[in-house]
């Protein structure tokens, strides 16, 4: 049941990703996005938790819903993700791909 749920929100998601993102959704997804930069670094530096910056939309809608429905095992992602809509994870998954990857210097 995990993996069919998981699939029509994945077919669901990248109908609405594929229109035009408005700013207000990016707007959004950056009020949402508080949260994660606890954890996640928002320079896209990835020092033991993964970089979300750049990230493709539908792949990163895709992992947050996998956390959704508890396909990836990840307590504490799988409580984020319980509290959002899809709309906030769509709004996530905009503002995370507007954001550019930066380059490290070594």
């Amino acid at each position: 049941m995990g993996l069919r749920c998981t699939t029509v929100a994945l077919a669901l998601g990248a109908l609405r990703l594929a229109t035009p993102a408005s700013a207000a959704d990016k707007a959004y997804g950056q009020y949402l996005s508080s949260e994660c930069v606890t954890c996640h670094r928002d320079d896209g530096q990835d020092n033991g938790i993964p970089s979300i910056v750049g990230w493709p939309a539908d792949q990163f809608l895709a992992v947050l819903m996998s956390y959704k429905v508890k396909d990836r095992p990840n307590p504490v992602m799988q409580a984020i993700t319980g509290r959002l809509s899809l709309q906030d994870m769509e709004a996530l998954a905009l503002y995370y791909n507007s954001l550019p990857k930066k380059i490290a210097d070594d």
